[in-house]
């Protein structure tokens, strides 16, 4: 454990000198100007986005956020639909096209991307447009108009998320920093005052999820506008003949993206099942606890996992030992900040949650400290999952991650379900149900995890 400690103290000695003499030259100095753009990126991302929950949460209090987070998971649930694997098959083959210095070929892989990517996401919104009506009445919740702004909302975040991979791909991570700073402070200056505007209206609960929805497109609208603009000044590739692709080239882009169906799809149950099921058993009060906790824990996990994103251009290129170094720095990293991220959340979770959302969110501190293992293990899973798919073994992936799911489906049925009946550590109850939520979540997560490991070790 000593060596171990004393290696990783050169490490980020050898960083800090990187960063004071500005070397950022090699491999190891792109990664670290990569990941030191994408920290900056999910720092302003996540408390951007936690300042914002924080303020509608207080805004609307848990029955109307309960609503309103109900609503946007299943949307995003849609939306995994518009991906299918394309953005990372984006950044897979044009990063590996530009590395080799082939800008038609990557301008090629763009094209026909892009093209199946609109398909995708017209399709997704037209689905999720004709099932509206009878997922509300699945939910027996007033989500009908809301699930019709997420319609619009579904283009919006499809075709950014599109880009940010785009700007990824030239080891480029400043615009997608600047894009994030733009939106977060729209967003936290539009959302709060129109929800304020709308609340003095008394609009109805039905109408004023979807009035949030469509606030939050319009955000989203303006962010992409001026990733197009960065796009045309920046993306010198872009402006090149597209090159002749082969029957063989489409049919091995076609081999990497199929198994990342299952792997898109099943992720996107992996991470909003626990969601969807509640908003089934328990009422918009006790989604809105769960709700809570998950994006204070999610705060916390996304910044820690900036190293995953930022290495994954670099453990598409590399090969051999350089390789397997730059992986186990990058995961020794990684296990250090998450333990001390996952203790500081478990002892501070109170007074978390009593700061943040106040004293009516209270019922949120035995599901955050829970939750708090999820700090532990997720960003490791992250890192473990970027070094599989950058090595282009993404059926292990959709395998690892299918089974996951399944567990991870079942394990919530029984564990809300033995909640509402019979209770874990106190009287049966809705309370007792989001725990049990809680429960299959982490241990589904461990499974992942473990199955990661197993095939990386391979």
């Amino acid at each position: 454990m000593d060596n171990f400690i004393t290696r990783e103290e050169n490490d980020f000695k050898r960083i800090f000198n990187k960063f004071r003499k500005k070397n950022f030259s090699g491999d190891s100095g792109q990664a670290i100007k990569n990941s030191s753009y994408q920290l900056a990126t999910n720092i302003i991302m996540k408390i951007g986005s936690l300042i914002f929950t924080i303020i509608i949460a207080r805004l609307l209090m848990p029955e109307l956020f309960g609503l309103y987070s109900l609503a946007l998971a299943t949307i995003l649930l849609f939306s995994a639909f518009s991906d299918f694997g394309i953005n990372t098959a984006v950044l897979t083959f044009v990063s590996n096209s530009l590395g080799k210095g082939e800008p038609e070929k990557a301008k090629s892989y763009f094209n026909i991307l892009f093209k199946w990517k609109i398909y995708l996401t017209v399709i997704s919104s037209l689905v999720l447009l004709a099932s509206s009506y009878y997922i509300a009445n699945y939910y027996q919740k007033p989500l009908f108009y809301a699930l019709l702004a997420g319609a619009l909302y579904i283009p919006a975040i499809s075709v950014i998320s599109f880009m940010e991979q785009l700007f990824r791909t030239n080891n480029n991570f400043k615009i997608p920093l600047i894009k994030e700073v733009a939106f977060q402070a729209l967003r936290l200056v539009v959302l709060p005052l129109g929800i304020f505007v709308l609340l003095k209206t008394s609009l109805a609960d039905k109408f004023l999820a979807s009035a949030i929805i469509l606030l939050l497109i319009f955000c989203y609208s303006v962010s992409l506008l001026l990733l197009l603009v960065f796009a045309k000044k920046k993306m010198d590739f872009l402006k090149s003949k597209a090159a002749d692709f082969s029957a063989s080239e489409i049919s091995g882009i076609k081999k990497f993206i199929f198994p990342l169906v299952a792997t898109v799809l099943s992720g996107v149950f992996f991470g909003y099942i626990d969601t969807l099921m509640l908003g089934r058993f328990v009422s918009e009060e006790y989604i809105a606890y769960y709700g809570a906790a998950l994006s204070l824990v999610g705060s916390g996990i996304a910044i820690i996992s900036f190293v995953s994103t930022a290495v994954f251009p670099l453990f598409s290129s590399l090969r051999g030992k350089s390789l397997q170094s730059l992986f186990k720095k990058s995961r020794n990293i990684v296990f250090l900040i998450s333990l001390a991220g996952a203790v500081f959340t478990y002892f501070v979770a109170w007074w978390a949650v009593k700061i943040a959302y106040g004293a009516e969110y209270l019922q949120a501190v035995p599901v955050l400290r829970w939750f708090s293992i999820l700090i532990l293990i997720l960003p490791i899973m992250a890192l473990y999952s970027t070094y599989l798919t950058s090595q282009k073994k993404t059926k292990v992936l959709a395998w690892i991650i299918v089974i996951s799911t399944v567990m991870n489906i079942a394990l919530n049925f029984f564990g809300i379900k033995f909640g509402l009946n019979h209770g874990f550590f106190g009287p049966p109850g809705m309370m007792q149900a989001v725990l049990g939520a809680v429960f299959a979540t982490i241990i589904s997560r461990f499974a992942y995890l473990g199955g990661l490991i197993l095939f990386r070790n391979k």
